[in-house]
């Protein structure tokens, strides 16, 4: 801001350059749409590692065609996607959450105190399991885990909870923020969840036994097994602790061969009164522990009654709570909940969604940016007629966002011929943001013992462009002999020369199988780049550089909104834009040997005449000479006659 000077002196001053820097945008954000094991419904994820997408979907799924997709995507070098899960639904197959709904107590009088539901529908949330152990006071920690193949894959642990609406420690605030497994919905009841496990009757002080008679033993139950634990007190009262240690030894030692009993644990209770009695792991989440007197004689079997373990005030409740149970456990705190369900693979309608509710396809209005559009299923599972729907949606949804829509072959058409007749069929599918690869793509299937699985290329081939987009540049074309395909043991349909000579032409790019180069892309056109078009959209490269070059100047100039119309704005965008445009020249983006010869950049008088300048509008020229691929390579060779010397 100019100063006034108000004594005699030096003055310094900040003056703006004008130099706004213009970064390009990525090029190479992959997005998929499908069905999967589990995660969000129609919201859109960023993922940035298979791992991460086995965390949020689950990972491969036989059900999924972009699950392999996605696999593919990754292992050819592809490092950012946007995943939307979708499903459909009816009256015989419903789409449900899984749930399981907790009490303050064993027994008719116990009243419901939290529903605990799985975070996103689906059979996956049948394999949670929640334990509640009682804290200080009268707050509780609630460990939540996800299991497979019998153990836990995933664990979280909410500690401090509390059942009182006032406290921070709320357990909806906790648990809803916090967890990616569950969220929780408290009842009309402030008495927190029965914790799990066996809670003996209260003790008034320490345990004392009664009578002299040794061994002392008690009968112990977990879930159908029974079997009798033995143990020798010592003489006099024993603290809870001890009693603890003592019983779980017992229990331990009563069937070392079982799990359930060779890994019980008893430990005395948050307030120290009572005894707490868990099960070891390998048994059901639904196995209470019980206990009854010995009826083996020649032993004292008033244990039960010493330890308090039996009678009044005994809590036999479940080891956890297991979501998706659809009926109640009999005398404990687990009451009937909702069994998790699949629903139905999506549909045409599924997958292209509605704008209005961002469902589908349109989920992906949240995402700021993408690049790649793969929707595998849509040439894997429809028919021709959804297919078709599904992706002219798709199209023009890329076309809205300058994105560009890799196009699978359909599953069935293998031949030559066929693919010919599809894509003729359907020509209302070319497209400048659109491009069709075939044949369709064997690879190993990690869930079915490597055997080899029939897939579309889309997953593959975006991971090709990020990779080509990363080592050369948005401007190269994803193909040729250093454009191999990763994780891909053979192809559906090994072309010949004259087969490719038949598609290439019409715009179907082929993927070739090469001695020495392996399985490489061959092909490089939009489904607008036939010979008989002359599109000037012709080529892969061309179109999404155009793409790239649109989305980075329209980021990159959203500052001259509102700014003074006159020539020093329309230096300042000259400069900058020119600055853009002339780094990726010397990057090797255009054709030409200088500047000039490459690419324009006109903001003036000229494009921005008096009228526009009242109208508020002012109006930037870019042009750039693109490269365009070697497609075709001619070598002429002619033989020398012996030469007349002169």
């Amino acid at each position: 801001m100019p100063q006034h000077g108000t004594y005699p002196g030096e003055y310094g001053e900040e003056i703006p350059s004008g130099v706004r820097t213009i970064s390009g945008v990525a090029t190479s954000i992959a997005a998929f749409v499908d069905q999967f094991s589990h995660g969000p419904m129609n919201r859109a994820v960023q993922l940035f590692s298979m791992g991460d997408f086995e965390r949020e979907f689950g990972g491969l799924d036989k059900r999924s065609e972009a699950s392999y997709g996605i696999y593919q995507f990754f292992l050819n070098e592809g490092r950012e996607a946007w995943v939307v899960r979708v499903a459909s639904k009816d009256g015989q197959h419903p789409l449900d959450k899984a749930t399981a709904v907790l009490r303050d107590g064993p027994g008719d009088g116990a009243r419901n105190t939290l529903t605990i539901s799985a975070a996103s529908e689906g059979s996956w949330g049948n394999a949670l399991r929640a334990r509640v152990d009682a804290a200080s006071g009268n707050t509780f920690n609630l460990t939540i885990s996800e299991y497979s193949a019998g153990l836990p894959v995933r664990v979280e642990t909410h500690r401090g909870l509390s059942m009182d609406e006032t406290s921070p420690h709320e357990v909806g605030t906790v648990v809803n923020e916090e967890s990616q497994l569950v969220t929780v919905a408290r009842a009309d009841n402030t008495n927190p969840p029965l914790q799990n496990g066996t809670v003996s009757a209260p003790f008034t002080g320490n345990v004392t036994f009664t009578g002299n008679a040794t061994p002392r033993s008690l009968n112990v139950t977990i879930g159908e097994i029974t079997a009798r634990a033995e143990f020798d007190p010592p003489t006099g009262p024993i603290t809870i602790d001890q009693a603890a240690s003592l019983l779980e030894m017992a229990i331990r030692s009563a069937r070392p061969d079982l799990s359930v009993f060779a890994g019980a644990t008893v430990s005395s209770t948050e307030d120290n009164k009572s005894l707490r009695v868990l099960a070891g792991p390998g048994g059901s989440a639904s196995d209470t522990v019980t206990f009854a007197a010995s009826t083996d004689t020649g032993v004292d079997s008033k244990s039960h009654s010493d330890l308090k373990l039996t009678g009044d005030g005994v809590k036999a409740n479940v080891q956890e709570y297991a979501l998706g149970r659809a009926t109640e456990v009999n005398n404990t705190a687990q009451a009937r909940g909702t069994l998790g369900a699949d629903g139905l693979p999506p549909n045409a309608s599924d997958l292209i969604g509605s704008p209005n509710s961002k469902t589908g396809i349109y989920a992906l209005e949240d995402v700021d940016l993408f690049n790649l559009l793969c929707i595998p299923r849509a040439a894997g599972e429809l028919d021709s007629t959804a297919a078709q729907a599904v992706m002219s949606v798709a199209e023009a949804y890329c076309a809205k966002r300058r994105a560009f829509y890799i196009m699978d072959a359909p599953n069935g058409e293998e031949q030559p011929v066929q693919i010919q007749n599809w894509l003729a069929r359907n020509a209302t599918l070319r497209n400048p943001n659109a491009a069709l690869y075939y044949p369709r793509l064997k690879i190993p299937d990690p869930l079915n013992e490597f055997r080899l699985r029939s897939v579309g290329a889309s997953g593959t081939i975006a991971g090709l462009y990020a990779r080509t987009d990363n080592e050369r540049g948005v401007w190269k074309a994803p193909a040729g002999t250093e454009a191999g395909l990763r994780g891909v043991s053979e192809l559906e349909y090994r072309l010949t020369d004259g087969e490719n000579g038949a598609l290439n032409p019409l715009a179907i790019n082929c993927l070739r199988t090469f001695p020495i180069y392996g399985i490489v892309s061959w092909g490089a056109r939009t489904l607008d780049g036939s010979d008989q078009e002359n599109s000037e959209w012709k080529y892969v490269p061309v179109r999404r550089l155009a793409l790239f070059l649109e989305e980075s100047l329209y980021r990159g100039t959203k500052w001259v909104v509102f700014e003074p119309n006159d020539e020093p704005l329309w230096a300042q965008i000259r400069l900058n834009v020119g600055a853009f445009m002339n780094n990726l020249f010397r990057q090797g983006a255009f054709q030409g040997q200088t500047p000039r010869e490459a690419y324009l950049v006109k903001c003036d008088k000229e494009t921005t005449t008096q009228n526009d300048v009242d109208q508020g509008v002012v109006n930037i020229l870019v042009g750039f000479a693109h490269l365009k691929p070697a497609e075709f390579v001619f070598i002429r060779i002619q033989q020398l006659a012996g030469q007349i010397q002169t």
